[in-house]
């Protein structure tokens, strides 16, 4: 069976890539697992050298690697190189803190010595989104490897040319065969890699029902998984709100990378002293956002393929046959390609898929709230728990609701949600389980060893 990529743009074939066979697949798993014996067992700032080198392979190849995604998913360019750009900050990161996040830590105790160490456990398979192609890879896969691991990739099937140039990109940098390869497979042929002895850990970013599916496997054979899902996002509106930044927030937080992030600005809840200025700013700004091809300078390209939007639009159609009000946009363009607009939906309410689903696009959906003790109910009512945010200028009231009240793994005052090196990242409730990035996402695919000395 072939993994084909098609332009989201245009609809046409950009090329076809044929799935490794089962013998394949079992030299690729024993070379990471015989790779893995000889790099565990160098020291950390031995693995960590080749993060400078990397960093700087990715600054040169931005714009190159850029096209790559804008071809394969439809991201634009600036926003691919921006992309690129984020997965050199990380690589710096973790070349800077990795030999002082996995030093020893020693306890006082009644023996002569006491301490915990960071062991790694081998062979990481990462199951990959193609919605940020290099940094959803670069955040689960560096860890992993500074802490001693190696890695197996599966990236998703549509954005393979990406999943070439990030071996590639690993190779150049100096990283031994095997330590980080990619795995050609369509996702119906993955529960038996899953299952395989010699994969000890399993990453993965997607959809809550592969999470699902995921974990069921792995917990056959008791595999440790580190797992960010779908989200819902809610962006609470206080009436003391700086309407001006919050309007700008939310569509920045909305339209970037045409809506397809889980952590995307999504039930935007309003009080309703301030509602129809908030709708009123928000339209205005949102017809000056310029939809077009990706290699142009523009703030939307296409959606991932046809399949996503004609989904998207049946979502938002049910909404408005339930009563939610469409604003802007909420139409599939003339022409070829994926596109679809910016849109804009008021008076969404629970019970809707605007409100209960995860809307995978373009589109902000604008929800009425009587008052702060309601907003925080209504953004609490969902099964999902990733990101969240609260506009206010009461900074003290904000930064109480963000840690006492929103149900979220991170949650923002003013300013819309974004990942981060330097933090934690992932989510509770059906948005996944584990953390990635920060000290605590070096420590989850590890042995945390305890030694005592007497």
């Amino acid at each position: 069976m072939k993994l084909i990529s098609i332009n989201p743009s245009n609809g046409e074939e950009i090329s076809s890539y044929q799935e490794h066979s089962s013998r394949e697949v079992m030299e690729i798993l024993d070379l990471a697992n015989r790779s893995q014996k000889d790099w565990k067992n160098k020291d950390v700032s031995s693995r960590a050298e080749y993060l400078p080198i990397l960093s700087s392979l990715l600054i040169e190849k931005a714009r190159e690697l850029a096209i790559c995604m804008a071809e394969e998913m439809g991201k634009p360019i600036s926003q691919g190189i921006a992309e690129i750009n984020k997965c050199a900050l990380l690589c710096d990161y973790y070349s800077t803190n990795a030999v002082e996040f996995l030093q020893p830590n020693h306890i006082k105790t009644e023996a002569s010595e006491s301490y915990y160490i960071y062991e790694p456990l081998g062979v990481i398979l990462g199951i990959m989104p193609w919605n940020f192609p290099f940094w959803q890879v670069f955040r689960f896969a560096i860890p992993v490897l500074i802490t001693g691991n190696t890695v197996v990739l599966k990236h998703a099937s549509n954005v393979q040319g990406c999943a070439i140039q990030l071996e590639r990109l690993f190779r150049d940098a100096g990283f031994q065969d095997g330590l980080f390869q990619n795995l050609s497979l369509n996702a119906k042929n993955m529960e038996e890699i899953i299952a395989h002895p010699i994969i000890q850990g399993i990453s993965l970013t997607g959809s809550t029902k592969a999470g699902k599916g995921v974990g069921e496997i792995a917990g056959r054979s008791l595999k440790k998984t580190v797992m960010e899902l779908g989200g819902n996002d809610p962006y609470i509106i206080l009436e003391d709100a700086d309407i001006e930044l919050a309007v700008k927030s939310c569509i920045d937080g909305r339209i970037l990378n045409a809506g397809q992030s889980c952590i995307a600005a999504k039930r935007i809840i309003v009080e309703k002293s301030i509602i129809i200025d908030f709708i009123q700013k928000t339209t205005t700004s949102i017809h000056t956002k310029i939809m077009g091809e990706p290699m142009d300078d523009v703030d939307l390209g296409p959606m991932v393929n046809i399949q996503a939007r004609n989904q998207l639009h049946q979502q938002i159609c049910k909404s408005i046959s339930q009563g939610a009000k469409l604003m802007v946009g909420g139409f599939i363009p003339e022409g070829e390609g994926a596109y679809y607009p910016m849109t804009l939906l008021t008076q969404v309410k629970p019970g809707m898929p605007a409100f209960d689903d995860e809307l995978f696009g373009p589109v902000l959906c604008v929800i009425e709230a009587n008052n702060q003790s309601h907003a925080i109910e209504l953004a609490n009512q969902s099964p999902f728990g990733l990101g969240g945010a609260v506009f206010t200028q009461n900074i003290l009231r904000g930064k109480e609701i963000a840690e006492k009240e929103i149900q979220t793994g991170a949650c923002f005052v003013n300013d819309f949600v974004k990942s981060d090196p330097r933090l934690p990242f992932g989510g509770i409730k059906e948005s996944g389980i584990g953390r990635e990035m920060s000290q605590i996402g070096m420590t989850e695919f590890v042995n945390i060893k305890t030694v005592v000395i007497k």
